[in-house]
């Protein structure tokens, strides 16, 4: 790819998580601009496009893959529609940044996974988290053993407010939430592999909606085979905050990382200390989210394996599709 010329980046969906990638890859991604939208939504695309001066709106993703001034994709529709959208960005030759989860089955995910190979393009899963700087300084510490033997891990995500159950997919809380927290063990315990998954888990924000399927809190214990023990934990409801934290408790030390607060301003009055907390996680992680689309970039002009690959995407979703059966049986589950 030509060193000196502007990557021409393509975004398929613009709602929110979308439109804030389309917002990075024009304003935030030196030497790469934003140069069409496809969404199928009437209107959608063209109003993301007036307000980032997009010249080329498709209504059809497939017009945008199509499109030969393309080099890569960014890929921010719903999750139901990545697999297809994964196959047909790499059929079509371009890199692909697709936002998490890559796919809500084993058999969708290995099918995008082979296409990516077969057709020898660049994809990269949006783990935004090992993009932040404490977490991956804290991979990086693990790795050069400086906290020695990793014993036990925790990473939990707590989400400010539940929303709208109507939603949510069932076992969401799994394969859209947790699947980060995943994700973020791997990356904290590299070289170790998941051997089995244990989980308890309930719908008590939302009681009412329990008979659907839709869990809200939930704790996951995973055990490495590295000897390693891990917890996952999500809620759906935190009224303090978007609540993003991990820890690495190891042989000779101990690693912790994340944070709630807006900055490190500290209001102290009579009513006690106080401190402003996020409640978007792309106010929390903006930093990160920049860095991945970034990251991005670069290994398209360079050919570098992405930090966040196919395989580490399949091997977070192996963890979630195993906590799902842990659920429906009640008991611990080998992977």
């Amino acid at each position: 790819m030509n060193a000196t010329k502007p990557l021409r980046l393509g975004l398929i969906g613009a709602g929110r998580m979308g439109s804030f990638h389309g917002r990075t890859a024009a304003l935030h991604v030196p030497g790469a601009c934003l140069a069409a939208i496809a969404d199928p939504t009437p209107g959608q695309a063209a109003r993301l496009a007036q307000e980032l001066e997009v010249a080329k709106v498709y209504s059809d993703p497939q017009q945008l893959l199509d499109d030969p001034d393309i080099d890569g994709v960014l890929i921010g529709a719903p999750s139901a529609l990545h697999c297809e959208l994964v196959v047909g960005a790499a059929r079509a030759g371009k890199g692909i940044f697709c936002e998490k989860p890559m796919s809500w089955s084993m058999e969708e995910i290995d099918r995008a996974i082979a296409a990516a190979k077969a057709a020898g393009v660049i994809l990269q899963c949006g783990f935004n988290r090992r993009f932040a700087k404490s977490f991956r300084a804290a991979h990086e510490a693990v790795a050069a053993g400086r906290i020695g033997t990793p014993q036990s891990l925790r990473s939990l995500t707590r989400d400010p407010a539940f929303g709208n159950p109507a939603g949510f997919r069932k076992w969401g809380i799994f394969l859209e939430t947790l699947i980060h927290d995943f994700d973020t063990l791997n990356y904290l315990n590299p070289g170790a592999r998941a051997t089995e998954v244990h989980v308890m888990a309930d719908a008590l924000i939302a009681p009412r909606y329990k008979d659907r399927g839709l869990l809200d809190t939930a704790v996951v214990s995973i055990r490495y085979d590295n000897g390693a023990i891990a917890v996952a934990e999500a809620s759906f409801q935190a009224v303090y905050g978007y609540d993003v934290r991990a820890e690495v408790f190891g042989s000779a030390g101990m690693l912790s990382m994340g944070s709630i607060a807006q900055s490190d301003l500290l209001s102290y009055g009579s009513d006690g200390i106080r401190a402003d907390t996020q409640r978007m996680d792309t106010d929390l992680l903006r930093d990160a989210y920049i860095a991945e689309l970034n990251h991005f970039a670069h290994c398209l002009r360079s050919g570098e394996t992405p930090r966040a690959t196919g395989e580490d995407a399949r091997a977070a979703l192996a963890i979630a599709c195993t906590c799902i059966e842990s659920v429906e049986q009640g008991k611990a589950i080998q992977l």
